[in-house]
């Protein structure tokens, strides 16, 4: 048998941690005005988040400040919309469904949104490594991608 060191693979935490919500130490909630977060689990290597989305609830363009992750998709469906840009080209946008059960881990230099585009509440897990201290949020533009924002741990969020 073979075992995962599971203290650097996000989604072996994140798929941990799904797989027991009578743990949690809060029950999942739902805002109906924007998506509900709440960190589950902080350590010296990585973070632990729960986050629920109602029906058209998403996140802007944004990185994780050099964090790595992944996130497990509790229930519901989520979309994922990643970028990529690359040398003297616009950026490009690739989008994926993820259902329940579903996960995706990324890298240190991962932009991406997140919507609930289905007509169900949906949850998810996500672990991020090291914890979080800032986050980028970016748009689209004709050429490249245009910084909006840098926002930073315990302030903005």
């Amino acid at each position: 048998m073979t075992v995962v060191d599971t203290r650097l693979d996000h989604l072996a935490i994140a798929t941990r941690f799904a797989a027991a919500p009578e743990q949690w130490p809060v029950a999942p909630r739902f805002n109906p005005v924007d998506r509900w977060y709440h960190r589950l689990n902080v350590t010296g290597d990585y973070e632990v988040w729960l986050l629920t989305w109602l029906p058209g609830q998403g996140t802007d363009l944004h990185d994780h400040g050099g964090s790595a992750g992944a996130f497990h998709v509790f229930g519901g469906t989520l979309t994922e919309e990643t970028v990529s840009v690359a040398s003297g080209r616009a950026p490009r946008i690739t989008s994926r469904e993820l259902g329940e059960g579903a996960g995706r881990r990324f890298g240190t230099h991962h932009i991406h949104r997140m919507t609930n585009r289905s007509s169900r509440p949906a949850i998810s897990v996500h672990v991020y490594g090291p914890a979080l201290t800032t986050m980028t949020r970016y748009r689209v533009g004709a050429e490249a991608l245009e910084v909006l924002s840098v926002e930073r741990a315990g302030v903005e969020w």
